[in-house]
């Protein structure tokens, strides 16, 4: 990489001339990954991994956000995991999708009331704009993504 140089694995600008701090160091180099994920993500329609510790950020960083909260015993949510990956790919760049495993979860389940799963929740802006509990076929859900986001997701 030109211009910069690794110290203890990170990448530190080369006309950085102070003592860094280790901390603010890490925290940057995080934040550069997380980036590089979220644009690789996007860019290849992959649906995200989401967990309490990301969710603020993810949520953030996504104006168009749809969030499948399942788990692994669950099998309607079995069913809804291809659907939920077919449109992360139809919808990528304009729509992002992550998943969230509700046992490895629960506090970020309780907080929006997840009683019953799969439940996709639609946020626009960092605000829920939507629901859907229950195992949808894939057209109903490409309704509720253009319903929840408005013209700004369909395809002209």
């Amino acid at each position: 990489m030109t211009g910069a140089h690794k110290k203890e694995g990170l990448i530190i600008p080369a006309d950085y001339t102070g003592d860094m701090d280790d901390e603010l160091a890490r925290i940057r180099q995080r934040k550069l990954n997380e980036m590089q994920e979220r644009v690789k993500a996007q860019s290849e329609g992959k649906v995200l991994h989401l967990d309490q510790g990301n969710f603020v950020a993810l949520l953030n960083a996504h104006p168009a956000f749809v969030v499948d909260f399942w788990a692994e015993w669950c099998g309607p949510c079995r069913m809804v995991g291809p659907v939920v990956e077919e449109l992360a790919m139809e919808y990528a760049g304009r729509v992002t999708f992550a998943k969230c495993n509700t046992d490895d979860n629960p506090t970020l389940s309780g907080q929006f009331s997840i009683s019953a799963i799969p439940s996709l929740l639609f946020f626009l802006q960092g605000k829920l704009v939507d629901r859907v509990t229950g195992a949808y076929p894939k057209d109903a859900l490409k309704k509720r993504v253009e319903s929840a986001f408005g013209t700004a997701v369909k395809r002209t």
